[in-house]
């Protein structure tokens, strides 16, 4: 059989031909060993510790951002056919945007100083099972696609924008996907209508019809609540943290202390030059399969971190952000100087973490809106989206919970003050 079917709990069927030179390209990229490691990153990282259905994986939503891409493309090859042409790379950089992420996504790339669109860019250029199948499509494809997605460059507008921008079919398909899988409801987009609305301006680049823009201003808003009751969730902020520091720990006290294979070794003590193959070698699996031997094994405090990692018990977290500078510098100090009083390490238990979030950056890859006479930004045609171009900031004091009553009371007083 020609035809290979992904059933999606989103995007239901998923279907490929494999007599279609492009979509049997994809077939081969899934089927490679660098992809299907994807199965083995979690979407969402540690989130599954505050919101318990976060499982789903980096494979089935690299799947899904393909899934939309070539939607999007076959609604604007209506109205110029000849963007057809340009199926193979749009559907190489939409399925491979995240095949270079670290265990746990995200979090990984801080936890091991890891940036995922460089490792994205050399699996795509270096790794026989990814480059082979791109430049047997055609001949430059994996140096195209890296510059995509490493450089955030190409020629074809369509594609940068499709790839990465403010609505691209990776922000489409993660809002749709973690919301689903969180079991929040504000990830609710209507991608029927987006898709719809995409149209082309006069230079080429994609642009919104009016009929969309109450879907994108949607879309939009929907963002930033997924950014304030998920992706920066004060317990997703703890884990993060607690995960970062498990880390910097190991490697503090070194290998002479701490165990580790022949892998995570180089991840842990020889990161800047790491072979491809030893990249691939880590996910989420051999990750925790670390931490547990470190909960049951490991030095202090380095055991001490993980147990409270792996059995959730976790700290706490309240945002002081509308405090000064130093109020919360001051504060910080007041949390450890109780956490000492408890006779316990503050360095592994207080820190201020800060978040800025800002949802429509108008002067970086904006939004353009077209009738079929005027082209206008959309910011400049939509009061709430210009209201999101303000951003908004959280400041994160983690402390353990033993000082939480005592610290609650210094904050109250600071407030009537304020």
């Amino acid at each position: 059989m020609s035809f290979r079917t992904y059933y999606d709990p989103l995007h239901q069927e998923i279907r490929l031909d494999s007599k279609k030179p492009a979509e049997k390209m994809v077939i081969e990229l899934i089927d490679s060993t660098a992809f299907q490691r994807l199965r083995r990153i979690r979407q969402l990282g540690p989130a599954s510790l505050t919101f318990h259905g976060a499982e789903s994986s980096r494979f089935t939503h690299s799947i899904g951002v393909f899934h939309i891409a070539r939607r999007a493309l076959n609604r604007l090859s209506l109205l110029n056919p000849n963007l057809k042409q340009l199926e193979g790379q749009l559907y190489g950089a939409a399925l491979l945007h995240d095949i270079g992420h670290a265990p746990l996504s995200h979090t990984g790339e801080a936890m091991f100083g890891l940036n995922h669109e460089s490792w994205t860019a050399k699996i795509i250029q270096n790794y026989p099972e990814i480059r082979n199948p791109l430049e047997e499509f055609k001949k430059g494809m994996s140096s195209k696609i890296a510059n995509i997605i490493k450089e955030d460059k190409s020629p074809q507008n369509i594609i940068k924008f499709l790839v990465s921008s403010q609505l691209d079919c990776d922000r489409l398909d993660y809002l749709l996907r973690d919301s689903y899988s969180t079991g929040t409801h504000y990830g609710h987009i209507d991608l029927e209508r987006i898709l719809s609305a995409l149209t082309l301006a006069p230079d080429g680049s994609i642009a919104i019809h009016p009929k969309g823009v109450m879907a994108v201003e949607h879309y939009l808003l929907v963002r930033n609540l997924m950014y304030k009751s998920v992706y920066n969730h004060r317990l997703n902020e703890v884990s993060n943290w607690l995960l970062e520091l498990i880390i910097k720990t190991a490697r503090k006290l070194g290998a002479h202390q701490v165990w580790a294979d022949q892998y995570m070794s180089k991840w842990l003590w020889n990161i800047n030059s790491i072979s491809l193959d030893t990249f691939l070698a880590n996910d989420d699996i051999r990750t925790y399969y670390h931490l547990q031997r470190w909960k049951d094994e490991g030095p202090t405090p380095l055991n001490s971190l993980c147990k409270r990692f792996i059995n959730r018990n976790l700290l706490k977290a309240i945002d002081i952000q509308y405090l000064s500078n130093e109020s919360q510098i001051e504060t910080l100090a007041k949390a450890r100087k109780m956490t000492e009083k408890m006779n316990l390490n503050p360095d592994l238990m207080c820190t201020l973490r800060h978040n800025k979030l800002q949802s429509y950056e108008p002067y970086k890859k904006g939004l353009r809106v077209w009738d079929g006479e005027q082209l206008k930004a959309l910011e400049n045609i939509s009061n709430l989206v210009k209201g999101l171009t303000s951003p908004v900031k959280t400041a994160w004091l983690i402390y353990p919970k033993e000082v939480d009553k005592e610290l609650k009371r210094e904050l109250a007083i600071l407030k009537e003050r304020l």
